[in-house]
């Protein structure tokens, strides 16, 4: 594999990571968004008004997505200080944080109260692997687009395809080459979303295998740290 083909296929198999977790994570955790910060502010928002299960997680989910990425810091910085591989060693870090929210997922899920020792478990396993999944991505693929946050990724997109299509841009050949990389982004997470949604209604929390693998799949692909 050609660089930098390799960080494209690592950025696109994360993107579809990202929507297939979230949405999985969303259905079985009355509705806590393992990589989204904002989204669980909405959510318990809603949640304390309708007296729904699911505070404790929304609440714990901020702190617990901060500190992970302090320590993913703290754990790259000295990786590389010993010439380690940083990024395959940390995105398989994540892989084996998806693998134990696999694996509790499976366990003791479906949680119709997701407040409960369990599922607040469970749910902390996923936070901390999109939590992994989201550090490596700012540090490691910064010149690519988020794989988790889609809101910045369409509106840039839209400015972009307007320019083109209107002559607006003053330098076409990178608005359209950004433009490609925005739109494959949000078409991965869109399909990760999609199938999620389609394996958790035909097999629950065991969809969660196909994550482990692309995730495994990742952090498999040859990069240069």
């Amino acid at each position: 594999m050609k660089f930098p083909s390799g960080p494209i296929l690592v950025a696109a198999l994360l993107s579809f990571n990202g929507g297939f977790v979230d949405t999985a994570g969303f259905l079985g955790l009355q509705g806590l968004f393992t990589a989204h910060v904002t989204g669980n502010f909405v959510t318990l928002g809603a949640a304390l008004i309708t007296g729904s299960h699911g505070i404790i997680g929304k609440i714990l989910a901020l702190p617990e997505f901060i500190l992970v990425i302090a320590v993913a810091r703290l754990a790259g910085a000295a990786l590389r200080a010993r010439k380690h591989p940083v990024m395959r060693v940390l995105l398989g870090a994540k892989v084996a944080l998806l693998f134990a929210f696999f694996v509790l997922a499976v366990s003791f899920g479906p949680f119709p109260n997701a407040d409960s020792p369990a599922a607040l478990v469970t749910g902390f396993a996923g936070i901390a692997a999109m939590a992994l999944q989201n550090a490596v991505q700012r540090v490691h693929l910064s010149s690519l687009p988020p794989t988790t946050l889609m809101t910045g990724s369409t509106t840039q997109a839209t400015l972009d395809a307007v320019d083109l299509l209107t002559g607006a841009s003053e330098n076409a050949a990178q608005t359209r080459a950004r433009l490609t990389r925005l739109a494959s982004s949000i078409l991965c997470f869109a399909a990760g979303c999609a199938a999620s949604a389609a394996l958790y209604w035909l097999i629950g929390f065991w969809c969660l295998a196909l994550a482990v693998a692309v995730g495994g799949a990742a952090a498999l692909v040859r990069l240069d740290d």
